[in-house]
């Protein structure tokens, strides 16, 4: 956060106290206003980590009945092949937690570094616990941030057509 940003909170909690005011504090405290101005973007690190990144996120399918599945993929950022774990009705926290388990029995999760989950509801700290036990960090998305899991996105864009 910047300090604006923070002066904005700080403000609308009903603390008056001026921007200047709240920079002044950070920087003399030796707390940068704002974390990494300098270094890769989103866009670099993904570029210079690809081999390294595998994402997960959920897509549906209509069928013809009306009735709508869930499918889930993993994507492998460096190659671009999709995983698709399992396809449910009703995909629930331990369903999801279920199949991270299945790819990391069937494939293997030692060559990757990070896991990009979106912010679904349905991952769950078990979810990613099956994954921080071969040691990858989890790189949560920004909410609202779609640019951020753009690769899945696209090949689920390709996916769903094929799927029906």
């Amino acid at each position: 956060w910047g300090h604006r940003r923070i002066h904005g909170e700080l403000t609308r909690l009903g603390h008056r106290i001026a921007a200047s005011t709240v920079w002044k504090i950070l920087n003399s405290s030796g707390i940068h206003p704002a974390p990494r101005r300098t270094g890769p973007t989103w866009k670099q690190f993904l570029a210079s980590q690809a081999h390294g990144i595998i994402a997960a996120d959920f897509f549906h399918i209509d069928t013809v009945l009306g009735k709508r599945l869930y499918a889930l993929v993993f994507l492998e950022h460096g190659t671009r092949r999709p995983h698709i774990a399992g396809v449910t009705q009703h995909p629930t926290q331990e369903w999801t937690t279920q199949q991270a388990r299945n790819l990391t029995a069937q494939f293997g999760t030692h060559s990757f570094r990070f896991l990009l989950p979106d912010r679904d509801g349905n991952n769950s700290s078990t979810f990613d616990a099956v994954f921080q036990a071969d040691e990858m960090d989890i790189l949560t998305s920004a909410p609202r941030a779609p640019r951020m899991t753009t690769h899945c996105e696209r090949v689920i864009r390709t996916l769903r057509p094929r799927a029906l």
